[in-house]
């Protein structure tokens, strides 16, 4: 019998009756997750545009309610004066990797879900690996979605350390990863990437928005249930997210970005995102034949190590979330060849060197319009500190004047519209930098707060125009 219109089509075979349920598909939104019957060209949620994709659901064997539900959904509520606190969260700490502890808050927190995001080929595997290579005495679950276990047991043995806490299980299933991870009860999971985990409760392929809102809102229960900590990692995207709905980043409690360019050997772990420490901590990682390394002291990994003093160097004091250290911006001012003059910036964003540019020609005289400019900062990573403006503007008139400044100064201002020379935060952290590398002088705004102490090996000069500081440098002679 044929119905028109019917969701569910019975067929009599050997005196029994198969039921076959109807595909039906949704369209979700690639950034938040939003669910929707019919195709939206912009999502009602988020309001971003030409972010729905269809995908195959199953409302009768959908993920069941106790899959998205939160740790202790039959608790009662308490009054906030009646809930016990320890005070301090019990953490993992990750012995020789210091650098990970301090962006992490002091450790990993028990029960915690951590995600860590970055280009291919940037680290990510090669760090989660190092994690138990580098604490024997961890018991750890690896679960790899990407790799064989000859694979990783290969990579392995170039990073240089195999030892028998470190459990590999290569998987795609969560019913078969939580099964094996209640049977190992180990103390720290790590997932190689979320995108290639697949649920049963889904029917849409693995990386879809359902596929990984479903598997992280499980093992997230799962972390919280057992208190065993969860990394796991995720892809980007081509605009530099993390591919997946922008509810994954709710869901978990740390964020951790990998970034750094992969023609360079530095890498820098980001905290993006931290319930149980401090969201802008950093970390710096050289990437070496035996795996990545922690740069302890970065200022002197990206500061000029050649003798001979060059036109158009300059170095910046910056401070990337609360950690300061000194770069090396590098410039070059020729004519054009052509009629319209060349912008050019690796690390820095080319807009704001144009703004730096149309300062110096409207609002100090210098005239370098018809000029090509081509901006550089060391060491392959991007800055996005105001105070670097300085740095710039004296390295770009360098270059300009040909005449060099001396590797013993450094620079910590911000340029505003006007021409003035604004204060940057935190300047005082910024100038012990500086002293602790032995430079002789730092240029700062003279509207910045007073140091708090007197410092003997360095020369504090406060200026507040840029005219002021091109005197005092290049007519120092």
């Amino acid at each position: 019998m044929l119905f028109t219109n019917i969701t569910i089509l019975r067929y009599i075979c050997l005196g029994k009756i198969i039921v076959m349920a109807k595909v039906k598909k949704a369209f979700f939104c690639n950034n938040c997750g939003y669910e929707s019957p019919k195709w939206l060209g912009q999502c009602p949620s988020c309001g971003q545009w030409n972010t729905m994709v269809e995908e195959v659901i199953s409302r009768g064997e959908g993920p069941s309610s106790k899959s998205y539900a939160a740790p202790g959904i039959n608790a009662k509520p308490q009054k906030l004066s009646e809930i016990e606190a320890s005070g301090n969260e019990e953490r993992i700490s990750f012995g020789s990797l210091g650098e990970l502890d301090r962006v992490l808050g002091g450790g990993m927190v028990k029960g915690s879900l951590v995600l860590v995001g970055g280009e291919p080929g940037i680290g990510k595997s090669t760090l989660s690996l190092q994690i138990p290579l580098s604490n024997p005495n961890l018991k750890t679950l690896y679960v790899s979605g990407e790799e064989s276990a000859r694979q990783i047991k290969m990579r392995a043995e170039r990073l240089g350390g195999i030892h028998d806490g470190c459990y590999i299980l290569p998987e795609t299933s969560l019913d078969n990863i939580i099964d094996q991870a209640k049977a190992i009860k180990p103390e720290l999971i790590i997932i190689d990437s979320i995108q290639t985990i697949f649920s049963t409760a889904v029917e849409s392929s693995a990386g879809s928005v359902s596929q990984v809102k479903e598997c992280a809102v499980s093992l997230l229960r799962f972390a919280k249930e057992t208190n065993t900590p969860v990394i796991i990692i995720g892809h980007i995207t081509k605009d530099g997210t993390i591919a997946g709905p922008k509810v994954l980043e709710h869901i978990v409690d740390v964020v951790l970005q990998f970034e750094g360019d992969t023609r360079h050997s530095f890498r820098i772990l980001r905290s993006i995102k931290n319930r149980f420490g401090a969201s802008a901590e950093l970390a710096v990682y050289e990437m070496t034949g035996t795996g990545l390394r922690e740069v302890l002291n970065p200022s002197e990994m990206f500061i000029s190590t050649h003798e001979e003093t060059l036109s158009g160097s300059a170095v910046a004091a910056m401070l990337d979330g609360t950690r300061p250290f000194l770069i090396e911006v590098q410039a070059l001012v020729s004519t054009a060849a052509y009629g319209t003059p060349q912008r050019s910036a690796t690390g820095f964003d080319v807009r704001r060197l144009n703004m730096l540019l149309a300062v110096l020609e409207k609002r100090v005289g210098f005239k370098i319009g018809a000029k090509d400019v081509f901006l550089n900062i060391a060491g392959g990573i991007k800055v996005a500190d105001p105070a670097c403006d300085l740095a710039i503007i004296m390295s770009i008139l360098s270059s300009n004047f040909d005449v060099a400044i001396s590797q013993k100064y450094t620079f910590a201002a911000e340029v505003g519209l006007s021409g003035e020379i604004r204060p940057v935060s935190q300047i005082e952290r910024r100038i012990a930098e500086a002293e602790k590398l032995g430079f002789e002088r730092i240029y700062i705004s003279s509207y910045s707060q007073k140091e708090e102490k007197q410092h003997k090996k360095i020369k504090v000069i406060r200026a507040s125009s840029i005219p002021q500081i091109v005197r005092d440098i290049f007519q120092e002679d």
